[in-house]
């Protein structure tokens, strides 16, 4: 476990994930990308087991501020925007990376898999047991949101690096919000905004036939 950044809190990282849903249904996108900047700081705190995702994370966050800075920023505002924008104007791979490697809807794929497996590993440290083992919580969370997109060396890799991982309660104290029964009672408020960012973000890209991009 690396220093815990004690300027961290995770509560308030999550409340921007509340804020990335608009009354019209739509996953605003600053906010989105503010608290994967938040979740980035998370992953970096509990060490480097957690660099391979942080890493890769942090790349397409940047890829999506430049579109949100760039002259077509207003077609950046939310994910529904993207879409609509990038499938209009044929700005989409959706057979092998070649004309628009980086477009915004492959990159904000890699990140909505990403967010689906620390929904999964959150949602687990919340509702497991104190003597839980955060190796087999992130695994198989890890199996079922990400380790199909990686090849077999990785995926290798990867398990063997989360049998290090510390207990449940020093990860819950790595949030930065009191206790680890203060820690799951705010993952408790917390969990149902990612909950609805992830399945308005699966419902989007599932209508738009944008779940397989290479």
């Amino acid at each position: 476990m690396a220093d815990v950044d004690t300027d961290f809190n995770l509560k308030v990282v999550l409340v921007n994930f509340k804020q990335c849903l608009s009354e019209k249904e739509e996953v605003l996108m600053d906010p989105y990308l503010t608290g994967w900047k938040g979740l980035i700081k998370f992953l970096n705190n509990l060490g480097a087991v957690f660099a391979f995702i942080s890493k890769d994370v942090l790349t397409k966050v940047q890829i999506m501020e430049k579109f949100r800075n760039s002259e077509q920023k207003e077609n950046y505002f939310s994910l529904q925007s993207m879409v609509k924008y990038e499938i209009s104007n044929n700005l989409v791979d959706f057979q092998k990376r070649a004309d628009h490697p980086d477009s915004g809807c492959r990159t904000i794929l890699r990140l909505h898999r990403a967010l689906h497996w620390l929904q999964l590993f959150l949602d687990g440290l919340r509702t497991s047991q104190e003597d839980s083992k955060t190796s087999s919580l992130c695994t198989d969370s890890y199996n079922i949101a990400l380790a199909t997109y990686h090849p077999w060396l990785i995926r290798k890799a990867v398990t063997v690096a989360f049998c290090t991982l510390p207990s449940r309660n020093a990860f819950l104290e790595t949030m930065n919000v009191g206790t680890p029964e203060e820690a799951v009672e705010m993952l408790s408020d917390a969990m149902p905004f990612i909950g609805q960012v992830y399945q308005l973000s699966q419902k989007l890209f599932e209508e738009n036939a944008l779940l397989d991009l290479p």
